[in-house]
């Protein structure tokens, strides 16, 4: 009979409270990274144009910091858990015609990250190259022999 002795799952949890965004706005970040490996989740958010991605960036290197403290390889983190739960709600009354008033919600989020230590090591996305062309540019033309001298110059040369 043989006894295999498991090592525990190791992971780091980061919780970041009262941010003063709703929580269905930041879910549509984390909905984009969630059980992928930390460099790709790093590159999405990089390309994401919402005031939720800077959050989730900031609290992601914070939960990548956590872990490079805790002696983890950083190429074999993955973003096992992340979620985003409701926090206080600040009440607020904003006034309407005819002595009438509104109920303004101004909602907060605790967000909770937590990274695991994956079983392969994962590449970081590889960056674009510099020799490509950048979009709208145009080709660059040869140059021609000015004269029928100069080509049979470069032919005997």
């Amino acid at each position: 009979m043989s006894t295999k002795t498991e090592e525990p799952v190791r992971q780091t949890r980061v919780i970041t409270r009262y941010i003063r965004i709703a929580p269905r706005k930041i879910r549509l970040v984390i909905d984009t990274i969630r059980h992928k490996p930390l460099a790709t989740a790093f590159s999405t958010l990089q390309g994401l144009n919402k005031k939720g991605a800077r959050i989730v960036e900031k609290t992601l290197k914070s939960a990548q910091a956590s872990a490079k403290g805790k002696g983890f390889e950083e190429s074999r983190l993955v973003v096992s858990e992340i979620r985003a739960d409701g926090g206080p709600v600040f009440k607020r009354f904003m006034s309407r015609s005819m002595g009438r008033a509104d109920q303004i919600l101004k909602r907060t989020s605790h967000l909770t990250i937590i990274l695991r230590e994956g079983e392969r090591t994962f590449v970081p996305p590889a960056a674009p190259e510099t020799g490509k062309k950048a979009k709208g540019e145009k080709p660059k033309k040869e140059k021609r022999a000015g004269s029928k001298k100069q080509a049979a110059a470069a032919q005997a040369g």
